[in-house]
């Protein structure tokens, strides 16, 4: 049996982030060859992600990245908080994000595909993966292009990475605003920019649901149409960033605080871990 040391072992523990047991038998098996000894515990994990790829995988962070004309943000997800705020994960976030700047990828199949490292985002994260020990994964992916943006990275606990990011692409000149709002998009979690742009269907199922809860209220019919219009109101006040009350002062819409400074918002998105 190789002679292994404790310094070799620590070395290769702050290197791959391993464990003390696993690392110490590899470089056992590799008779102290550092190289060979990492390629072993990444093929150990290489087979361990077969096994976890039906895991759940419910942690992990937000991550974005501005070029010139768009900005690009991610979901990277594993199945710990231990993992995610992990240095190597946060390390292999900041990795894609970087890859993905000027990639243009839109989908998580392109982002995928981007080269990275001499391989792939892919490969990249199947081989992190590999030695973390656990499942992880690039969830999702949204790219907005546009003149001016607004970023907005909310920590939940002092303790983890981001749990929650928005990006508002706008135009005017008031960032201090843009911002105030890209704080209410974290907190608010509108789902469309207006109300038009609410699926019909979804319109409909809502104007179902709300005549008929009308009714079984025992409301007047004369007075159903003006009840359910109210209601619906109320959902478009759920849903669409343009119709919501302002966080900081539900006296006024999003749309009024945007006008009087001068704003127009083109897009936006908002990511929650798991969610």
């Amino acid at each position: 049996m190789a002679n292994v040391s404790l310094e070799d072992i620590k070395a290769l523990r702050e290197r791959l982030g391993t464990g003390m047991i696993d690392t110490k038998n590899a470089l056992v098996e590799a008779e102290g060859d550092m190289e060979k000894a990492v390629e072993i515990l990444r093929l150990k994990g290489a087979k361990g992600n077969a096994k976890r790829a039906d895991r759940s995988t419910s942690e992990g962070l937000i991550a974005v990245v501005q070029s010139a004309t768009a900005v690009t943000m991610i979901e990277l997800a594993c199945e710990t908080d231990f993992v995610s705020k992990n240095e190597k994960f946060v390390a292999l976030a900041d990795k894609i994000i970087a890859a993905l700047a000027d990639s243009g990828a839109e989908t998580v199949d392109a982002a995928l595909a981007v080269p990275v490292d001499g391989g792939t985002v892919g490969s990249v994260i199947e081989g992190e993966a590999a030695i973390i020990g656990e499942k992880v994964e690039l969830r999702r992916i949204v790219r907005l292009s546009g003149d001016k943006f607004e970023v907005y990275l909310h920590h939940t606990s002092k303790d983890l990475p981001p749990q929650i990011g928005v990006v508002v692409a706008y135009t005017g000149d008031d960032a201090e605003t843009a911002r105030s709002i890209a704080q209410h998009i974290s907190f608010a979690d509108p789902q469309y920019l207006t109300r038009e742009e609410v699926p019909a269907d979804a319109v409909e199922t809502e104007r179902r649901i709300v005549e008929q809860i009308s009714k079984d209220e025992g409301k007047p019919e004369a007075a159903l149409p003006k009840i359910v219009e109210g209601r619906l109101t109320a959902f478009f006040k759920q849903v669409a960033l343009l119709e919501q009350d302002y966080a900081r002062d539900n006296k006024l819409t999003v749309q009024n605080v945007l006008k009087d400074a001068g704003l127009g918002i083109t897009a936006f998105a908002r990511f929650k871990v798991g969610a």
